[in-house]
Order: structure tokens, then sequence, then C-alpha cells
């Protein structure tokens, strides 16, 4: 077992770690840059190390101030977190060449499914179902048309090294065909350096459903549970849920019994997660993350494997503790991502400092999150405020649950998405189960969410006056609960 792990990531996902560590009983390391000179995860390691300055993210995809760092502390492995380096091909190398144990998988496992081309041909050879398409990138629009009109509309275009939904764009016919493709090429080329765009057919009703998969270094391989990936905005998730709604025992079996193939395909070690697009009773492969997922804490909730720990067994050498007869799903768990920003202005960023603080509890109740009173949220880095988990017997409960704790969150200080979370929650077609990647467009969400808004203002005021605050200085708060704290504080003064 390793006596010291470097975790090479920040905010809540570097404490989740440090957490797994700690019951191990294996010292931490921080790596910080100067924002983060007072962030909770750099203060709840062992030891903590600057690599650099900002404003940007640069000092956490430094690869050589970040070996130099485990170097000079002793670290005998590193933990990527999720992000930044997690999925870097070279960081992978890197640590492998200085004789430090990366906490994933290969790195030839990592190129493998780096490239959404070269990882479509792989699961393809292996007999895994994909998303009809073209294996092959393409720049020449008169190719893609041909392409486009052989698939038949509508379309999405992907860019080949892409990632997080940057440069996707979906075509309805073939009036759109050239602008999109333009576009979608320009921004693949702005980030990623490769404006090599692939063509698959559009799925309709899709929806987002992915397998949590631990495999050891002796080829033992299973999936631990699935997760509904549905609630998106631009690609990115915001709700995750586990089990899938969809799911049962036959469907269940069928998709994990994949996923696990499309592991052993690459030779995968650590754990990882096969993502598939589900449409009308059909599934099909869409990416391998080969990291911790942000939304693992649903998983662990809802079976009791520790994925975090699995990680840094598996990367010292110890076999899978667990079998696939061992995963029993207990339960439901919901996800929430906490993050401060704007859902009344296009779900903007909203950085600055937390005034009040006070996460929820309470039975099924989990707050992954990195931040306190006092603490200020850089404009540097993602929005991330918390990942709030809510557990319950069935799905109904689990949602109860999340909508008290939502309830009970008190962040003041930032603007957050709170609001947001329970207008989805209160959504009668969400309570059913019935979702997919278009839902907060099709059920205009956005609306919902500034009703909620007035709402939540209104009952702010309200006590604010109960408690005889001077409404003058509450009519500047939005949030209820923020009202609530601001007149909790004036009447404190008087």
């Amino acid at each position: 077992m390793f006596n010291k792990i470097l975790v090479a990531n920040r905010g809540e996902i570097a404490i989740r770690v440090m957490r797994a560590c700690r019951e191990l009983g294996i010292s931490t390391v921080a790596v910080y840059s100067e924002a983060d000179k007072n962030a909770l995860f750099a203060k709840y390691a062992d030891e903590a190390v600057y690599i650099g300055p900002s404003p940007s993210s640069q000092s956490y995809l430094s690869i050589d101030n970040i070996i130099k760092a485990a170097q000079e502390t002793g670290s005998e492995a590193i933990h990527p977190g999720y992000g930044f380096l997690s999925e870097n091909t070279t960081f992978a190398s890197a640590c492998e060449d200085n004789g430090i144990v990366f906490i994933g998988p290969p790195s030839s496992s990592i190129d493998s499914m780096g490239s959404k081309i070269t990882a479509r041909q792989t699961m393809k050879d292996a007999g895994v179902p994909i998303v009809p398409g073209i294996e092959e990138g393409i720049s020449d629009p008169q190719e893609a048309a041909e392409i486009a009109d052989s698939i038949g509309y509508p379309i999405i275009l992907k860019p080949a090294a892409g990632g997080g939904g940057i440069g996707m764009k979906i075509v309805m016919n073939d009036r759109e065909l050239m602008p999109a493709l333009s576009s979608s090429q320009s921004v693949a080329r702005s980030a990623f350096g490769d404006d090599t765009i692939y063509i698959e057919k559009y799925l309709t009703e899709p929806r987002h459903i992915e397998f949590q998969i631990l495999a050891d270094r002796r080829g033992k391989t299973i999936y631990v549970s699935d997760r509904e990936c549905s609630i998106q905005r631009r690609h990115q998730k915001l709700i995750e849920e586990s089990p899938s709604p969809v799911m049962d025992e036959s469907l269940r079996e069928q998709m994990g019994s994949i996923a696990v193939k499309a592991a052993k395909a690459i030779g995968y070690v650590s754990a990882g997660t096969v993502e598939f697009m589900y449409s009308r009773g059909d599934f099909y492969f869409l990416e391998m993350n080969t990291r911790l997922q942000v939304e693992h804490p649903i998983t662990e909730m809802v079976t009791g494997v520790d994925l975090a720990k699995e990680q840094i067994l598996i990367a010292a050498g110890e076999d899978l503790a667990y079998s696939q007869n061992d995963i029993e799903i207990k339960g439901w768990a919901i996800e929430c991502r906490i993050n401060a920003e704007d859902p009344l202005n296009d779900f903007s960023p909203a950085p600055g400092k937390i005034k009040r603080y006070r996460s929820p509890g309470g039975p099924g109740i989990r707050v992954d999150s990195g931040v306190y009173t006092g603490y200020v949220i850089p404009p540097y880095y993602d929005s991330l405020i918390s990942k709030l988990v809510a557990h319950g017997r069935d799905r109904m409960e689990a949602i109860a649950r999340m909508e008290r704790a939502l309830y009970e969150y008190i962040i003041v200080g930032v603007k957050t998405n709170l609001i947001f979370h329970k207008a989805v929650l209160r959504n009668k077609r969400f309570r059913s189960g019935d979702i997919n990647t278009h839902f907060i467009k099709e059920e205009n969400i956005g609306e919902a969410v500034k009703a909620v808004a007035v709402e939540d203002y209104e009952k702010g005021m309200s006590l604010a006056s109960a408690l005889g605050a001077d409404t003058r200085k509450i009519a500047a708060i939005t949030a209820a609960i923020g009202a609530y704290m601001t007149a909790e504080e004036d009447q404190e003064k008087s």
C-alpha cells in the first residue's frame, strides 16, 4: 500500500480523494495555485505545495511542476481526480516514466479512448453497438454532404478530439449542414488544435445512460451500477440519478455486460465509465471516460462501494474485492450539481465571496463540497460549489429528500443554481421519469426557474417582514433563504 499520494486537482474532488486516503491511512499532498492558497482542499491535505500563479488553470496543467512536487514530497502515486490532467496520456506516461504510480488506467487505455473516431472503431471491432455513422474524420464539405445523405438527417457533427459537448452541432437538413460544419470546425480548431469532424446519426428522444466500471490488474472487470444523466444543458450534466428510471434487471445485465466488454477491449484497469445513448429500446456506445466521474457519489450511495478507495487499492496492485454477484443496488440516489452561476442570466458564472454558508443534512443526504463561509470562489476555474446527493428507499423518497435539502441549503454572497434544481424536481414529467437530453428545452425550464425565483423572493420578503427587517435591504436579495439570513443578521445587530 502507498504511504503518500499527491492529488493533482482542486476543490471538492481533491477533498473526496483525500478522505479516501485518510481512511486507508495514507498521507496526502495537495498542489495549489495562487488563487487556491486559502482553499479548503489545500488545508485539508497533510502537505500542500504551491505550483503556480493565477489567473488561469495552467498551474494545474503543468506536468513538470506536478511531477516535481511529487518527487520532492516523496509521493509514490498521483491521483488526478477529474478534469485537468485526468485523461491526459502525456501526464500518465510522465508518471510512469518517473516511477510514480498514476492512479488510473494505463496511458495506452487513455490514448485509445482519447479520440472519438479511434474509440468508435475500437468498440465496433469489439462487437459493441455504436451509433450509425463513420469511423473516419472528415474535413471536406462535399464529403460531409455525401455522408450525411447516406446516413439520413438529422445528424450530429462532433470534433474528433473533443469532449464536454464543445463544438457539437445538430443538423436537421442539408441547408443547415455547411454553416454547422464550418462552425464546428472553427470551434474544434480553437479548442483542441484539430478541426477533424466526424458524423453520427442523431437519435430521437435520446437518454444518456452510463455504467460504472471497476477493473483490476488481473483482468477482473465488473459493472457497479447504471446512472441516468439526461438532464443536461449544452451537453453538460446537471442532475444525475442511479439507477436509471428506464432500467430493469434484464436491460441492466445486457448493457452492463456490453460495458464490461468495452473495458476489456482496451485492457482497462481502474475505475471508469462507459457511456451510452439509449433511444426507444436500443442503446449505442457513446464514449468511455477513463477516470472517476463527477457523479460517482450516487453509485456509492446505492451500492455501498467506495469507488475512490477501490481506485487506490487497484493502483496499489490489489485484486478487486468484489465479484459481479456482490453488487446489489439498494434504493435510489439523485445528485444535483450546485454551481456559482446565474440561472436567470443564461447560467453565466457568478464567482465571488460566500458570506453565509450552511449545507443541508438529515437522513440520506450527502454533500461533497470544498467551500466555506468567507471563501472566495475564483473566476478561473469551474464554478462547482458542491455535489448535493439524496438517497432514499425509492425514487420518490430520493426526490422528496432532495427537495428538502435544497430548501435547507443556505448560500449567500454569490448567485447559485439552487432555483434551477427546485424547478426541475417540481416538474411532473421529471417526477414521472420521462426524461431525455432535450428535457430542459422541451419543458421550458427557464420559465419555471423564473417562477421559482419569484416564489422564493416573496417568501423571503414575508420572512424578513415578520422578523422586522428593513425591507429596502431585503429587496436586493432574490433568494428566500438569503433574505432570511440578512434579516437574521439585522435582528442580531439590533
